[in-house]
């Protein structure tokens, strides 16, 4: 995977993550206590509840981007773009800064006067975008989004969210936001949390990965937390989730709470080998097999191998032992590694494509035989068919 340098430090596989604490300057925002629209104010809070907390990046917007407000154009933004360069202007060089939009001049202007990345909810909708980027060899958040600037976020299936983050390409230095949250009213919180599960599935870009999902109703609902004051717990839940599965950069109106769960995570996650050497080699753990047919079908492979590569294993009890013993005659044929026991079960171990051959063999050698192949099947199945 490929890494992006953002200021003195790095993100991408192999580093810790990093923090965005957000500040919203427009006085719609949804999260009141991230709403400061005037300098001192904003300014204050960026350096004390933001950086002094241990954001690594302030995220600073300009207007509300929640789909209950009306899209403001970007002269509106440019207007107060000052008061936000004021506010870099009062904290110094303390911290990496971004400006969250959605419009090419609001970006080209907001780096010319002190931002470091642009943050851009509309997934390069606007045609001038990736060139401005480009222009000043920015880091930039590419989240997904149609092509449509008065709709950013509104894709709803995985295979749309892939499409619009292929759509316009990138820079270097992008970053991928896999868009979170009820960006359209069409979005319902299974799509959240289906995205969440496959999150993994972004690593196929071979690019750090963002994710905003601090105080989101789709966690909330789970808990019966539908209150955003009452949701910290289960945005610091999944925040632990985010980093095991991928996550480079965590966005949050908690920093230093989600720092600390981050910085856990991290450190006591899957030890996965990373030799940053002339050769860079990252080693991907709890890969599924739709990950892996994500991953060989964006570099041109066959996807369909994709089964020989990944595997799965199982425990199976209430096995009698004539189901044992025909099972056992089976995996020794295929070479797949079979433990039994009478009191812990059966494990047996091996790649998808070969325990489905060994599902289609003990098919109907017994009632209990026959059970099991279904399983295994479906686990087989379960990430090949959405």
């Amino acid at each position: 995977m490929r890494t992006v340098e953002l200021g003195d430090f790095t993100v991408g596989d192999g580093y810790r993550p990093r923090i965005m604490g957000v500040l919203n300057m427009s006085p719609s925002s949804g999260w009141k206590p991230s709403m400061h629209a005037e300098v001192e104010d904003a300014a204050r809070f960026a350096e004390d509840e933001l950086i002094g907390e241990g954001a690594d990046i302030v995220d600073i917007g300009l207007q509300s981007a929640n789909i209950k407000y009306d899209v403001l154009p970007a002269e509106k933004e440019l207007e107060r773009l000052d008061k936000a360069v004021a506010v870099i202007d009062e904290i110094g060089d303390d911290a990496v800064f971004s400006i969250e939009t959605r419009y090419a001049d609001v970006a080209e202007e907001a780096l010319t006067r002190g931002f470091d990345i642009v943050n851009d909810v509309a997934g390069f909708a606007d045609p001038r975008m990736r060139e401005v980027c480009e222009d000043y060899d920015v880091p930039n958040i590419k989240m997904a989004s149609p092509p449509d600037l008065q709709n950013p976020g509104a894709v709803i299936s995985m295979e749309e969210t892939f499409a619009a983050l292929e759509r316009g390409g990138f820079t270097d230095k992008t970053i991928l936001d896999p868009s979170f949250g009820k960006w359209t009213p069409e979005k319902t919180f299974a799509d959240d949390r289906e995205r969440f599960r496959r999150l993994r599935e972004f690593r196929a870009f071979n690019r750090p990965i963002l994710t905003a999902t601090n105080r989101e109703d789709f966690l909330g609902d789970i808990a019966g937390r539908m209150e955003n004051e009452d949701q910290l717990p289960v945005s610091l839940a999944a925040a632990t989730m985010e980093v095991e599965r991928g996550a480079h950069i965590i966005r949050t109106h908690d920093v230093a709470e989600t720092r600390d769960v981050a910085l856990v995570a991290h450190a006591l996650g899957t030890d996965r080998l990373v030799d940053d050497d002339t050769v860079r080699v990252v080693e991907y753990t709890d890969i599924s097999r739709r990950e892996a047919e994500k991953q060989l079908a964006m570099r041109g492979g066959d996807d369909a191998s994709a089964a020989t590569g990944v595997s799965l294993s199982f425990v199976a009890e209430g096995l009698e032992q004539r189901d044992i013993d025909a099972l056992e005659s089976v995996c020794v044929e295929y070479d797949v590694p079979l433990a039994p026991s009478e009191s812990a079960g059966v494990f047996l171990s091996g790649s998808v494509a070969v325990l489905t051959q060994v599902a289609d063999e003990i098919s109907g050698a017994s009632d209990n035989l026959t059970e099991l192949a279904g399983s295994i099947r479906r686990a087989a199945t379960k990430y090949a068919d959405r």
